[in-house]
């Protein structure tokens, strides 16, 4: 029973020294802050002075007043990383700050980066409030008065802001083992400032601390360090960065998972009401993509009318071996006969964002609506381009 208490006794000291290394300082001696600088060399008026070389001269001319030996903090400078598509950072003086510029084109940037920042407190289990110039709108548990962003956001001469401030981020270092005490403890409020320019296209994040408490053996205090302030904004930054990051990802997911489950392609009439499909892509996107389509699936281009946007195709039905079905290369084919077609595309709608495309025999009559149903699962997912977006 004594060894064990006694081992024990050596892991607490253990794990006590080494959470007293201080690492904002230099390890080894400071010896060298009190040593005396050296005179210069007398050189008596009769003699000549002998050639000095500058190779490894080192100047005095420093700042005297800045911190030396155990003051001095060694630690590498922090950076804001951005790491999110379409972010960029600015020389702001050391400030905590970083731009998004927009990437989801169906999102509003200033509501999703607002968004974000509310997530990341709420996962903190940390309440927030709205800051306006003149009033405060509590949120946090429970939203009165305010519901939506738009109620209070600070708004001046197009450009949108709004500011959010953080409950208290609390961190406590216990010691002991049956009894504990707080040995240490720090703790930080922070104010989230966005700023939307007028085209929306691009929004500005920035963190500052607002309020800092300390308690430690040597007492309270309410002042940080300037380096140890500015390393807690970016690094708030930085973790708000990297979430923006993350929804990008899974926006950007739903997205590719909404498009792979959408119905692109369905049967219905061009504006003359002939049976044709229609296709949930622009004219010029389609227009550009339609060769890809041929290629696949056994048809070879002889001519086209751009100005029309007709492409004249000629249809061989690919020969597909076992081989193809081995390596999984075999195409489904249209059942449609060797022969010559026309593939008509025409606009639909009023934006422009459907296109009709009308398939014509060698006579210029469109095929029948069999027909259309009958190759419609091929032609589905081939002009849905499934497997090549």
């Amino acid at each position: 029973m004594s060894c064990r208490v006694f081992y024990l006794s050596l892991l607490a000291l253990s794990l006590t020294a080494c959470g007293s290394v201080n690492n904002k300082q230099a390890e080894g001696g400071f010896d060298y802050q009190h040593k005396a600088e050296a005179n210069d060399l007398v050189i008596p008026a009769n003699l000549n002075k002998p050639k000095q070389a500058k190779t490894f001269f080192v100047t005095d001319k420093i700042n005297h007043q800045g911190p030396v030996g155990k003051d001095m903090d060694i630690r590498a400078p922090s950076l804001v990383m951005p790491i999110a598509a379409s972010s960029r950072v600015v020389d702001e003086s050391g400030i905590a700050i970083i731009w998004f510029d927009k990437v989801l084109e169906d999102k509003d940037l200033f509501e999703f980066i607002e968004r974000v920042v509310k997530e990341k407190l709420t996962e903190d289990n940390i309440t927030y409030h709205y800051i306006e110039e003149d009033k405060e709108v509590t949120l946090g548990k429970v939203i009165e008065g305010a519901t939506s962003l738009k109620e209070t956001s600070i708004k001046r001469e197009g450009i949108k802001t709004a500011i959010i401030e953080s409950d208290w981020y609390h961190n406590e270092v216990d010691v002991g083992w049956i009894f504990t005490d707080i040995q240490f403890s720090k703790s930080l409020r922070f104010r989230y400032q966005l700023l939307a320019k007028p085209h929306g296209r691009s929004v500005s994040l920035r963190v500052s601390l607002v309020d800092f408490l300390q308690t430690d053996e040597t007492g309270g205090s309410k002042t940080m360090d300037p380096i140890d302030k500015q390393r807690a904004e970016k690094a708030m930054l930085n973790e708000l960065i990297a979430s923006v990051d993350y929804n990008y990802r899974v926006q950007q997911r739903a997205d590719r998972l909404t498009r792979a489950n959408q119905k692109l392609v369905t049967l219905g009439k061009n504006v003359e009401e002939e049976n044709s499909y229609v296709i949930e892509m622009g004219l010029e996107d389609l227009w550009g993509n339609m060769p890809l389509f041929f290629e696949k699936h056994g048809f070879t281009i002889t001519d086209l009318n751009e100005d029309k946007k007709i492409y004249f195709v000629d249809f061989v039905k690919p020969d597909s071996s076992v081989w193809d079905s081995i390596w999984g290369d075999d195409v489904p084919t249209i059942d449609v006969s060797d022969a010559h077609y026309q593939f008509r595309l025409t606009p639909l709608g009023e934006l422009n964002h459907k296109t009709a495309v009308t398939i014509y025999n060698a006579a210029g009559e469109p095929l029948p609506l069999e027909s259309l149903e009958r190759i419609f699962p091929v032609i589905e997912k081939g002009l849905s381009f499934r497997d090549v977006f």
